[in-house]
């Protein structure tokens, strides 16, 4: 059980597991690092509670695409491409937890899920480098 909800690790498919897991422990270092009222997902700072808390925006896409160049990371990229994107960590332990003014909702199992040319990627976005042309896509998805 992770913050109150109950997961079955083996329903996750293992292309996502990587993902999953660095979130998971993401969510958790926020959580347990956050200064708030004890409250999962509640945080002291006000413009995270703010982003926590409002409904997300019509125009907050649940896709954000973008292409690589040689040499630069995705997550260089996404910076580049978005600069209020939402970070925690960096290099292989950056986790994204929000894109193009759309915050993940930890209560609703969301996570910013990354594919390079259509494909799940293997590696995160702080160490991955992309090359010229290749289709960088982050979607919003959720686990169970």
């Amino acid at each position: 059980m992770i913050n109150g909800v109950t997961t079955d690790f083996r329903t996750i498919p293992k292309s996502h597991a990587a993902a999953l897991a660095a979130g998971l422990l993401s969510l958790a270092l926020l959580t347990g690092c956050s200064g708030g009222t004890g409250d999962p997902g509640t945080t002291t700072s006000p413009a995270a509670s703010e982003t926590a808390t409002a409904p997300a925006s019509e125009s907050a896409s649940e896709t954000f695409t973008y292409e690589g160049e040689d040499g630069k990371t995705v997550l260089e990229l996404l910076l580049e491409n978005d600069p209020e994107a939402e970070v925690s960590g960096e290099g292989e332990m950056a986790f994204v937890t929000g894109i193009d003014g759309r915050a993940v909702d930890a209560d609703a199992n969301e996570f910013w899920a990354l594919y390079v040319d259509g494909e799940f990627a293997q590696e995160g976005a702080g160490t991955l480098e992309t090359e010229d042309g290749q289709e960088i896509e982050w979607k919003l998805d959720t686990f169970e």
